[in-house]
């Protein structure tokens, strides 16, 4: 039911595309309304920190802010519609083999993981070259949706990091209400036990039996 195919009535099917985004980069797929937007761990211990910008309008991002608010929940979970910073939805949550994601915290920097003792480039300055190469002009860069990573909210407002426990071949698949832009980074997140980089794929399909397998 979450998945259902919507009733577009404006263009033709079109082919489903794939890209991988090796680990320590980001990667981006554009999504027309209707399709499915599926993103595949491709490695163990992946974490995919999920940006969104609409075709329409530049000042229109998907939030993980409004989605929280929008959904009373710091938890993303199946039938759960991620909205942008209009709370209009951008997507709805349907298959998810892991079920462990984060709407708390904010993307790395490379100085944070400086910081920290960590090498590579942080989430942010990932996002940024990615847009750089498609001469895209954004803005704002909003905070991500940390697909893969689990955190935990304490009753005394404390954010514990849960081991990730994603294996290869872990996924998740949403249905697109809008046309956008969608950016994914693999970079090194700075949250213990969620930090080591790791590639995944990004692939949009009109419906479940148009994904191509990955290798």
């Amino acid at each position: 039911m979450l998945l259902m195919k919507e009733n577009v009535a404006d263009r033709s099917p079109l082919p489903a595309q794939t890209t991988v985004v090796p680990a320590g980069t980001a990667g981006s797929i554009a999504v027309r309304r209707g399709q499915l937007l599926r993103i595949e761990a491709l490695e163990e211990g992946a974490v995919a920190s999920l940006f969104g910008f609409s075709d329409a309008d530049p000042m229109i991002h998907l939030s993980v802010h409004h989605t929280r608010v929008f959904s009373n929940s710091y938890v993303l979970g199946s039938g759960m519609r991620l909205v942008n910073n209009r709370r209009r939805p951008v997507m709805v949550l349907g298959k998810d083999s892991i079920g462990k994601h984060d709407l708390l915290l904010p993307a790395s920097t490379t100085a944070y993981l400086r910081s920290k003792g960590y090498d590579g480039i942080g989430c942010v300055e990932a996002l940024q070259a990615e847009l750089q190469r498609l001469g895209r002009q954004q803005p704002k860069l909003p905070d991500p949706v940390n697909l893969f990573m689990h955190v935990e909210l304490a009753r005394d407002g404390s954010i514990t990091p849960q081991p990730n426990r994603v294996k290869a071949g872990d996924k998740i698949t949403c249905r697109v209400v809008q046309d956008m832009l969608f950016v994914v980074s693999t970079c090194c997140t700075g949250v213990e036990g969620n930090d080591r980089p790791a590639a995944v794929a990004l692939s949009v399909a009109e419906d479940l039996d148009s994904f191509v397998a990955q290798p």
